[in-house]
């Protein structure tokens, strides 16, 4: 990857964890809508994080995950209970690590730092990750809560720098989110593009410094 990294910076929701794992409680609790559900709520999920930002209508992660699911589950015709929503917003935080995760981010631990850098809130993150064994891995979980600044603002990445006093061409971004890999490349970093969906690269001019199919190729 280079001598100038110093820093190997991981998205999270679709990077490390499945966020469609939750797929199976949404069929159990709302049958032969679940995956549909699944989908909606993560479309709506980014697309009112994008538009919070742009509006300047801050609200944490949680909130708009919250919000993003009462929508998919209306989308279906279908009623939330305060109970379904419970035990849905509950499996979030239990999302499932993809298989590789763990033994990357043990071969990259030795003698480098690791991040997580997140849209999420860390009532999200902090959970999920710990629950899943990976918190003793990463030297730190930065929260885009911090500045109020959903990716891909230019204030949000720039959170990395002020928490991991790194210059910009010494980080290396990891995502599976295309549109988060042209955020992190416009600001600067070094970036990876974990391609687990084999979609066409972003038309924006910011192509990727590599394309990986899953973390196993950093």
């Amino acid at each position: 990857m280079g001598d100038s990294i110093k820093t190997y910076v991981f998205d999270v929701y679709g990077t490390l964890f499945d966020v469609h794992s939750v797929k199976e409680l949404c069929e159990e609790l709302y049958p032969e809508k679940g995956e549909s559900i699944s989908f909606t709520w993560r479309e709506k999920q980014l697309e009112y994080s994008f538009l919070r930002q742009i509006m300047g209508k801050y609200t944490t992660f949680l909130e708009i995950t919250k919000d993003a699911l009462r929508y998919a589950v209306k989308k279906q015709d279908r009623t939330l209970t305060s109970e379904n929503e419970e035990k849905l917003i509950e499996a979030y935080l239990h999302l499932t690590p993809y298989p590789e995760v763990r033994d990357v981010l043990e071969r990259l631990k030795a003698g480098n730092k690791l991040a997580v850098f997140s849209n999420g809130s860390h009532d999200m993150l902090d959970p999920l990750i710990e629950r899943a064994g990976l918190a003793e891995l990463f030297d730190h979980i930065i929260s885009i809560d911090e500045a109020k600044q959903y990716k891909p603002s230019p204030a949000a990445y720039n959170l990395v720098l002020e928490n991991l006093n790194v210059r910009r061409e010494e980080v290396l971004f990891m995502s599976s989110n295309g549109w988060d890999i042209s955020g992190a490349k416009s600001f600067g970093f070094q970036t990876a593009w974990i391609n687990r969906g084999n979609q066409p690269t972003e038309e924006l001019n910011l192509k990727p410094d590599h394309i990986f199919t899953n973390l196993s190729g950093v």
